[in-house]
């Protein structure tokens, strides 16, 4: 066997490393020259004789989206250090990753990161366009190798594009997200169908021996219309919390306005949003439009979500919704969290978790995330695995098996 699975750990952090000072440098001669070799290294799949490459394969085992913090974080170091007179393009020093000033291909000055009089967010911005853009190049590549190796005739016969539900929320891009958007309200109104249908089943409750006995008599004793015990259950309320950094934004997003147009199905819905610092957003989800996008834009400008850092705090944030918001949850809530468990290297706090456990009904953790990275770098999920359920959740398609299964009625 080849490829992928010949790839050893270190092959693979190496080829991040080097990811990571290409992304920071903006030097796209270098990124196509990577997404080359990460899909040899780690896309290939199958005997061989036999064997194709997968795009899909390649960014789940790259993951270059776990890559922002550690480039804004080389920028700011490098920024920390630079001398006053430095200059780039229009007066303004100019840092790549790697230190000195950073030139891009054919010798102009790169758009390097750090620089004097753009913000942090703005900074990152440009860096998950950046990685954006690496995504394309490595799922062209993919298709040029397989279209290769197959012939472009049979791949334009038999290849059939995953449904809108289907695609994987950390490697969508722009059009898929877009596509994703029109599946919200469908689904809602799928889900919320599933749901009162289990809330009638279970408000017929156990049957009453009594009155079917009695019932029995008017049939020679025959119990042929049995009586149950009418219940009346409570719909619950919920809460979400959820992680609005990076590539998780959009899963984020997606679930807030899918459990917003689900809303008469609960008692209560608070949607809580997060980076290193936490702050309601309720507000805002149920007077925005249907846009994962547009609603992701309204909550970074309106909300209060970082502090002295722009990346994710999971330990932070769960503290702080511990001291300030636990109000919000109480024996009837369901707490949903949502998030890779990604700590940048912060403490998890897993304290939090377990305060705010101990005072919910229930809580389950939604995970992008495939459980064979959970513990790699500075994933954090093991340990909130430990306090409460974690469960993967990569598309459309799962998290509505996942509302229907785990939302008590």
């Amino acid at each position: 066997m080849t490829g992928a699975r010949g790839a050893s750990a270190g092959d693979r952090d190496e080829l991040r490393e080097r990811l990571a000072e290409a992304l920071a440098a903006n030097d796209t001669a270098a990124l196509t020259r990577l997404a080359a070799e990460a899909v040899e290294l780690l896309g290939r799949y199958g005997s061989p004789g036999s064997d194709g490459w997968s795009a899909h394969q390649t960014l789940d085992r790259l993951r270059p989206q776990t890559l922002l913090a550690r480039i804004l974080a080389g920028a700011r170091e490098q920024g920390a250090g630079a001398e006053p007179g430095l200059t780039g393009a229009g007066g303004a020093f100019r840092m790549g990753f790697g230190g000195g000033l950073t030139l891009g291909p054919g010798g102009g000055t790169a758009a390097g990161l750090g620089s004097a009089g753009f913000t942090e967010r703005l900074d990152a911005d440009e860096v998950r366009r950046r990685i954006e853009d690496f995504r394309d190049r490595v799922r062209t590549e993919a298709r040029r190798r397989v279209a290769e190796r197959r012939g472009a005739d049979m791949i334009a016969e038999r290849g059939v594009a995953r449904s809108a539900d289907q695609v994987d929320f950390l490697v969508a891009n722009r059009e898929q997200l877009v596509e994703l958007r029109r599946t919200v309200q469908p689904l809602a109104r799928k889900l919320a169908t599933r749901l009162a249908a289990r809330r009638r089943r279970a408000a017929r409750g156990q049957i009453d021996i009594r009155r079917t006995l009695r019932r029995s008599l008017s049939t020679g004793g025959v119990p042929l219309r049995p009586a149950h015990r009418r219940q009346r259950p409570a719909r619950p309320e919920i809460v979400l919390l959820c992680d609005v950094s990076g590539s998780v934004a959009g899963f984020a997003n997606f679930t807030m306005l899918l459990v917003q147009a689900m809303r008469d199905q609960f008692s209560k819905v608070r949607v809580y949003a997060f980076v290193n610092r936490v702050d309601e957003v309720t507000r805002l989800v149920t007077t925005g439009q249907a846009d994962p996008a547009e609603l992701g834009r309204r909550i970074a400008t309106e909300a209060t979500l970082t502090g002295w850092h722009g990346s994710s705090d999971y330990g932070a944030a769960l503290g702080e919704f511990a001291e300030r918001h636990l109000d919000a949850v109480g024996p009837r809530t369901s707490v949903i969290v949502l998030g890779d468990a990604r700590t940048n290297g912060f403490d998890p706090n897993e304290e939090a978790l377990r305060r705010i456990a101990a005072r919910a009904r229930r809580v389950h953790w939604l995970n992008p995330e495939t459980p064979s990275t959970w513990g790699v770098g500075d994933s954090a999920a093991p340990v909130y695995a430990g306090i409460v359920d974690m469960h993967t959740c990569r598309n459309a398609r799962r998290l509505g098996e996942l509302v229907t299964r785990l939302l008590p009625v």
